[in-house]
Order: C-alpha cells, then sequence, then structure tokens
C-alpha cells in the first residue's frame, strides 16, 4: 500500500462518520514527492546533540556561529529543545504558535514576517548542512499552550468553531481513569475556565487538543509539513502516549493514538521522504515498540527502561541490570528500518516512572543518586540533577556511563554541557521559578553556557572541565565513525566477573570488542578473541597485552577485534 492509500485508510479509521473531501482538499495542496529513492536510514548513524538554543548560544544566530564547535565535537546532527513560539511557562513545550520560531531566538521583532523566519532559520539550517548536520526539534503534538490562538477563540464561547479543537466538560468529571502525569505538581486533569472545564495531561496552562475532530488533525500536518519544507530533517513527536481519548480507558497507547501517528508518518513520506519520526513515548519497550508500527509509524523511539539500568549498573558495579533490560524478552525486535534512542537522561532528569522501573530499583537508584532533596523530582519518580553532579564529579565515571551510552544498542543523545561536565545551575534554577511560579527542579539541569569562561577552562588541561571534555570529545568522534556501533548487533561475554560489562558489536563482519570496569577495583581479563592483532579505538585507564586487558578503577576499552 503507497503513502496516499494508507493515509485514505488511516482517516477512515479515524473518522468512519467523515466523507474524504477535507482529506481530498489537503493532499492536493500538497502533492507527493516527484522523486521516490530508497530512504536514507541515516538516523542510525547519528550522535545526536540536545540543546536549549538560548540557552546553548542565546539565538540562531549564535548557534549558527557554535557549529565548528558542534562538528570538531562529533555531532552529526541537533535535537533543538523547544524553539517554536511559547509563552514559555514549560521551556517552550507550551506552544503558541505551531509556524513560528521565538522571535528572540531569531532576533528579529515579535511582529516578524515569515519570510523573515525562513531567512534566520533557513540560513542556520544550510551551514548546519555544509557541516554534515542534521536539525530536529520538539514538536508538542498532544497539547498546546493557554495562548495559542486556537484555545483563545475556544474558549470564548461553546459555539466557536474552535470550541472543538480542546476537550471541554461541565463537569469536568469524565477521563476519571487517566492518572496524573504531573504528580506532586497538579492535582486533577482538568481546569476550570469559566463555567466549563478544559482537559490537560501535563501543566494546567497545557490544554490538551481534540483529535477526535479531524480539523485538528490536518492542522497539526500541515504545520509538520512547512517545517519540512525549510529543510527540517525530523521530529521529535512528544508525549504522544496521550492523543487519543476515549472514556472508560486510561487515555494512555489507544490504538486510534497509533492511527494518529501513522497519518503524520504517512503523510511526511508522502510529500518528502526521509524526515525522521521520533517517538517520545515514556513506557515500557514492549509498549513503545508498538509506536514503531510495522516500520510505518516513527522511525525511532527513545529506550527508557535502558538508562535507569545503567545508573543502576554504575552504582552496584555490576553490569547484570544493563543484561537484563535488553534481553530479548524485555527489549523486543524492531523493524528493521526502525531505531532505539539511548541517553543519560531524557534530557532534564533521571526519570524513574514506574511504567518501566520497579518500585524496587527506583528505591535504589532514588536512594544512590539524589544526592541533595532538591534534586527530587515528581515525588521520587525522577531525580534532577546534571550527570556530573551523579557522577559526583568524577570524570572517569561520567567517561563510563558515556562508554555504556556510546557502545550499547541504538543512537545516543549527548545533553548540551555534559561533554565539559556542566553542573548544576542554582541561580537558573531560582531565576526561572520567579518566572513561571513553578517548582520545577528540573530547572536545575538548564543553565547558560558562559562561553568565555568554559574556552578559558578548556586550555587549562588540570581543570576539571578539562578532563571532562578530552575524555568524551575522542569518544563522540568514534562512535560516529563506527557504524556497529550504530547499526550492529550486540553479543554480551561472560566473564565470570559481575564487575565487568563485556560485549561485542557486529555488523558486516567487522567485531568490535568494548570491556567495561564498572568498579572501583583493578580487574585482569583474559577475553576469548587473540588481542595481538586487535586495533584499539579508545581506552581509558586500560592496558593490553597479548591475551589480556587490565583496567584500573573505571577503566574501559573499545577494540576492533
Amino acid at each position: 500500500m503507497d503513502e496516499k492509500a494508507r493515509l485514505y485508510a488511516y482517516w477512515k479509521t479515524l473518522y468512519p462518520g467523515q466523507g474524504l473531501e477535507k482529506l481530498d482538499d489537503f493532499l492536493t495542496k500538497h502533492p507527493p514527492a516527484q522523486t521516490r529513492g530508497e530512504t536514507d536510514e541515516w538516523y542510525k548513524d547519528a550522535v545526536v546533540y540536545s540543546l536549549y538554543v538560548d540557552l546553548f548560544a542565546g539565538d540562531i544566530q549564535g548557534l549558527t556561529n557554535r557549529l565548528d564547535y558542534l562538528q570538531d565535537l562529533g555531532v552529526n546532527c541537533l535535537w533543538l529543545l523547544p524553539v517554536l513560539d511559547s509563552p514559555m511557562r514549560d521551556a517552550g513545550f507550551d506552544v503558541r504558535n505551531y509556524d513560528r520560531i521565538r522571535h528572540e531566538l531569531l532576533g528579529l521583532p515579535q511582529s516578524f514576517k515569515k519570510e523573515e523566519q525562513e531567512k534566520v532559520f533557513g540560513g542556520f539550517l544550510n551551514e548546519a548542512r555544509k557541516r554534515g548536520i542534521r536539525v530536529i526539534f520538539d514538536v508538542a503534538i498532544n497539547h498546546t499552550s493557554e495562548e495559542h490562538p486556537w484555545f483563545q477563540e475556544s474558549k470564548k464561547s461553546e459555539d466557536n468553531p474552535y470550541r472543538n479543537y480542546y476537550i471541554w466538560s461541565k463537569t469536568g468529571q469524565e477521563y476519571a481513569d487517566a492518572r496524573i502525569i504531573f504528580k506532586g505538581i497538579e492535582t486533577s486533569n482538568w481546569q476550570k475556565e469559566g463555567d466549563a472545564y478544559f482537559f490537560h495531561r501535563f501543566f494546567n496552562f497545557q490544554p490538551d487538543l481534540n483529535y477526535k475532530n479531524p480539523d485538528v488533525l490536518l492542522a497539526m500536518a500541515q504545520n509538520l509539513l512547512y517545517w519540512q519544507s525549510m529543510g527540517v530533517d525530523g521530529f521529535r513527536a512528544d508525549a504522544i502516549p496521550y492523543l487519543w481519548k476515549e472514556e472508560g480507558t486510561t487515555c494512555e497507547n489507544h490504538p486510534k493514538t497509533h492511527t494518529v501517528v501513522k497519518f503524520f508518518r504517512a503523510m511526511l513520506d508522502y510529500v518528502k521522504p526521509g524526515s525522521l519520526l521520533l517517538a517520545e513515548a515514556c513506557q515500557v519497550p514492549n509498549e513503545v515498540v508498538k509506536y514503531l508500527g510495522d516500520g510505518d509509524e516513527c522511525h525511532a523511539a527513545y529506550h527508557f527502561p535502558l538508562m535507569p539500568q545503567m545508573f543502576k549498573a554504575l552504582s552496584m558495579q555490576n553490569g547484570e541490570p544493563v543484561k537484563h533490560v535488553l534481553r530479548p524478552e524485555v527489549t523486543p525486535d524492531i523493524p528493521k528500518n526502525s531505531q532505539w534512542f539511548t541517553f543519560l537522561r531524557l534530557h532534564d532528569e533521571l526519570s524513574l516512572e514506574l511504567t518501566y522501573v520497579s518500585e524496587e530499583d527506583r528505591k535504589y537508584i532514588h536512594d544512590n543518586y539524589c544526592l541533595k532533596p532538591q534534586w527530587d523530582f515528581r515525588v521520587g519518580e525522577g531525580i534532577s540533577a546534571r550527570l556530573s553532579e551523579l557522577m559526583k564529579r568524577e570524570p572517569d565515571s561520567i567517561a563510563l556511563a558515556y562508554s555504556l551510552m556510546l557502545t550499547l544498542i541504538g543512537t545516543p543523545v549527548v545533553y548540551y554541557g555534559d561533554e565539559f561536565g556542566k553542573l548544576n545551575d542554582e541561580s537558573y534554577y531560582k531565576e526561572t521559578i520567579k518566572l513561571t511560579g513553578k517548582d520545577d527542579t528540573r530547572f536545575l539541569v538548564r543553565g547558560k553556557i558562559d562561553w568565555q569562561k568554559l574556552e578559558t577552562v578548556l586550555k587549562d588541561k588540570e581543570s576539571y572541565y578539562a578532563s571532562v571534555y578530552n575524555l568524551l570529545k575522542p569518544m563522540i568522534n568514534i562512535r560516529k565513525q563506527q557504524v556497529a556501533f550504530g547499526r550492529g548487533t550486540t553479543r554480551f561475554i561472560d566473564l565470570n566477573n559481575p564487575a565487568l560489562l563485556a560485549y561485542y558489536r557486529i555488523f558486516n563482519g567487522k567485531k568490535l570488542l568494548v570491556i567495561n570496569n564498572l568498579s572501583y577495583h583493578q580487574q585482569t581479563v583474559s577475553p576469548e578473541d587473540e588481542l595481538s592483532h586487535a586495533t584499539i579505538l579508545f581506552s581509558n585507564k586500560a592496558t593490553v597485552n597479548k591475551t589480556s586487558v587490565v583496567l584500573d578503577s573505571r577503566g574501559f576499552i573499545w577494540m576492533v577485534t
């Protein structure tokens, strides 16, 4: 079935009582791609770097000026955390206009014209492309800001044409089985507005969109196609498990939610194949894998459960938690054209939701990593702290954590500042609480980069920041060059020592061997391969002879055998 046929099939599933006129009209305005060659699975070879434009570089021009730094670091895909127009009460996830970037990021007056936006942002995209760097960004497709023009119209009256873009109730009693996601911050999924209530799954200033209205589906598709036409390489689809609401359900992972996402994928492929759709589905792998469909839904999804198990393994000094979570019974096979994305906190927190960790694991990780009370997020459901803080500012432990993320399955995501050991930002945390009126501890792990100061400390090879940077930069560059890390199969090796997490990554006949010493004690290992002809890709605190490898505290090694 081609993309156009899929679009019609999905439409009929979602809106069986509707005709096809609206979809026909939409497709007439968006003709299909002229050429339809084999889609490049570029995302399998990506090293992604996630950043807030304003905190990282001030604005788009500042980010353009930092592209050489990013290219030198070794990343080849930028994930721009929310850039769309927003009142910024939730770091930009509260979207006010889907076809506008925040004017201050563009360096333009608030009343800028689209042509001006396309010149500034389009220029940035062109400069990134020259350096072999792709660009994706967040689109919160589940909800908008209360300041969005659609919502401003929606709340005017019950017969307003935009009323049905959102979910309204006279009592606020519906969808009682839908959990409170922001536990400890919000107390209800309904917010009073005049004589009625509107539904929201996140902050009370973020009303949920109503995808039972086909106009909402087409309006969102239009927004995605606009950015695709400008040259954006893909979209992180934020909070997608909640799109479709049905009474008597948990309003999560509904079958029609998957149909909505399939519709967006088919539309993007119909107009211009190759645009990444990345699922932000905070669920167990067996549930997340459904958002990849049969290779016809999202191209990729985050592997949420792997992240806490990497932290658990590092604390326990035992690799079993990582091995367990990557067993086929826990991490199912995914379609051939799909990919997992991996991370060390996504992106603001070490998330510990019970959807993918047990109560026992949550307690263990929280007890061992939440080193200060203010790091607690959502009453034990997460830890708001920079990787450097979680690793007690130990460069070798930070590098070891990155060794796991960069060499295990999937496409790795580097959070801005991790590469030089950025610390929690107390002043930014306090400032943002004043601005938003919300005590969100995730503000701790944001904060601006002082480039002048950073460049000075990185020149001092004895500084903590330089120690971290000089370890991570070559690791990231090597990871980008070795296709087997992104596409290969994984075979764990039993070395009869739980402190050693060792595995092969194998692709097209090439075999990479990775050995990580999770402990603080020296370990000696004799792997099954003859090492005299091995090529060392990277090592930290490790030495090799013909038959064995000696790894000091928190040491690791990557080899071609």
